[in-house]
């Protein structure tokens, strides 16, 4: 972790982190937490559609083509939509732990070009868990699961409870989030991003 800020490096008395044990089994997909959401859902015609698996303790991995669409200079995945893939990765972790967080801090590194039509291959992991406080790092490759990183973050989560969103987020979607009949989904609706 080199040259990261002191902010994203958990403190000596961090724990590590624990799966919960209503977590969907490694290799289960997660689907996505909200339609409307850029980085998940499938209401989003432009959105990244990033499709997440379990992995082992709280990890995951996840897939996301770069498509004409998220394109910053010509044929290249533009940086911010790279940044949003990682952020998203990350905080479907809280999945894993069965809380709902939102994005504290993010660093992202861009360590080679992106070019459309590639498959990213993402894998995050919870690093530690401080309070309220969780820890997280990711990475991007092209080529395979197993090729060059190409980016990669580290970030920190805030545990925060449904009322941040009620209190902050548009009348008309909140309600409507909350009026669905299924609780799974009313749940996973406001488990990631600010």
């Amino acid at each position: 972790m080199s040259g990261r800020t002191t902010a994203l490096t958990p403190p000596a008395g961090a724990r590590p982190p624990v799966r919960h044990p209503d977590a969907p089994a490694p290799g289960e997909p997660l689907g996505s937490h909200y339609a409307q959401c850029f980085g998940c859902g499938d209401g989003q015609s432009h959105g990244l559609r990033l499709a997440a698996r379990a992995g082992e303790g709280v990890s995951l991995t996840a897939e996301f083509t770069v498509q004409t669409a998220h394109q910053g200079a010509p044929g290249l995945a533009h940086g911010g939509v790279l940044t949003t893939a990682l952020d998203e990765t990350m905080g479907a972790l809280s999945w894993l732990l069965r809380v709902i967080a939102v994005t504290g801090r993010l660093e992202t590194d861009f360590l080679s070009p992106v070019p459309v039509g590639t498959v990213l291959h993402l894998e995050a992991r919870v690093t530690a868990v401080d309070g309220r406080k969780i820890y997280s790092t990711a990475t991007g490759r092209i080529g395979g699961p197993d090729g060059p990183v190409a980016v990669r973050a580290d970030a920190l989560f805030i545990e925060v409870k449904i009322d941040h969103f009620i209190e902050n987020g548009r009348a008309e979607e909140i309600d409507a989030a909350l009026a669905d009949p299924d609780q799974v989904r009313v749940a996973r609706a406001f488990e990631v991003n600010p």
